[in-house]
């Protein structure tokens, strides 16, 4: 296997950045009403500036997913490196902008890319990770010696007002002010989810000048053979608790119950999110990949809400895997919670803080609660 170094990362965030009094004004009032979630939500995911493709003014959408992802891409591109070097595009996101073709294509014909290798992972925050991984792996096993891979979400074209019926959101916020965790049913996530794009440059041979994160391993695990589905789009659940997918709905219905809509089963979210994508993954990582947490320099999580950071602080510490919050690096409150680009988000910011130094270690931790699972990889600074 081939050693496989992360050259270069950048960052694209659509527009300026959207403060908590602005939100309602650029994705609209659900029933021309203001939201009576949104102040408790965003009390609990601490969340203050974030960014959407939508033009604050018109709520028309200035990108699409595509061209903000291929924007992202050329900010790789310099003096040093070209895209034309490029066998490898691996793009991952929640938020495709068509069902066919899938988004990888698409960025490459956003792009007009030579002809390459181009793979898109769906899923939720994981499918990031998973592209990442796909270009690590064809670069480690040699089939290419240069990859670029993709996270990108533009969740805001599902969160737009026009997205939902007023009555399929009005009777859980009743329970919202005794039960903050509840800020994740459907109106809810309007107030967590943002938009932005990230891309890694992966390659046989680190940078000649300046540093580069060498990927030591990325594991990722999915408990979805003991686990049921947590998080879901695009399905509505009948009367036996069975999803029904939106093809077998009317069409009539798709808006009426916001069927597209993100949608949380928060109790099951609770119970298990820090063991199935903290706890269980981690300690099977430690017995496989003999880490511990005192050789850990930063720990980048990507976690869609501050509420969730001292749950997943104490779950470490009872795997005997504790690390001080000093070493914790996000900028959730800054930039929002970006699902799929958030962790090369956080990691671009941290590349180009001039904090880094040889021999230091990240480890990054992405979780996904769709059906449990989680993704950890560990890079060392070179």
């Amino acid at each position: 296997m081939n050693s496989v170094y992360i050259t270069k990362i950048s960052a694209f965030m659509p527009n300026d950045p959207v403060g908590n009094d602005q939100i309602e004004e650029v994705l609209g009032f659900i029933g021309g009403v203001k939201s009576r979630a949104k102040n408790v939500v965003l009390r609990s995911n601490g969340i203050k500036t974030r960014h959407y493709i939508l033009d604050p003014k018109t709520r028309e959408p200035l990108f699409t997913n595509a061209s903000m992802t291929a924007r992202a891409i050329k900010q790789l591109e310099d003096s040093s490196f070209s895209l034309e070097k490029v066998g490898c595009l691996a793009c991952g996101t929640t938020s495709p902008d068509h069902l066919m073709p899938n988004h990888a294509l698409m960025t490459q014909g956003e792009l007009g890319l030579h002809a390459c290798e181009a793979i898109a992972t769906s899923g939720i925050c994981l499918s990031g990770i998973t592209a990442m991984k796909y270009a690590y792996m064809s670069v480690a096993s040699g089939e290419h010696s240069c990859a670029v891979s993709t996270g990108s979400e533009i969740s805001s074209m599902g969160m737009r007002a026009e997205m939902f019926a007023p009555g399929a959101v009005a009777e859980e916020v009743e329970k919202l002010e005794k039960r903050p965790e509840i800020a994740f049913g459907k109106d809810f996530l309007r107030w967590m989810l943002s938009d932005g794009a990230g891309a890694a440059l992966l390659q046989e041979t680190p940078n000649g000048e300046g540093i580069s994160l060498k990927i030591e391993w990325i594991d990722i695990l999915s408990y979805a053979g003991e686990m049921p589905t947590c998080m879901i789009s695009g399905a509505l659940m009948d009367d036996a608790g069975r999803y029904q997918p939106w093809r077998e709905l009317d069409p009539a219905v798709w808006l009426d119950k916001t069927v597209f809509a993100v949608e949380q089963d928060v109790k099951l979210l609770n119970e298990n999110i820090v063991l199935y994508t903290v706890e269980k993954p981690l300690e099977t990582i430690i017995k496989k990949r003999g880490i511990r947490a005192e050789e850990i320099d930063y720990f980048l999580p990507h976690y869609s809400s501050e509420y969730f950071r001292d749950k997943m602080d104490a779950g470490l510490e009872r795997i005997g895997f504790s690390i001080p919050n000093e070493k914790w690096f996000t900028n959730l409150t800054r930039k929002g919670n970006t699902g799929s680009a958030s962790i090369y988000i956080i990691l671009e910011e941290l590349f180009h803080s001039g904090k880094l130094r040889v021999g230091e270690k990240i480890l990054c931790f992405i979780p996904e609660s769709g059906r449990f699972s989680t993704g950890f990889m560990l890079l060392e600074v070179v």
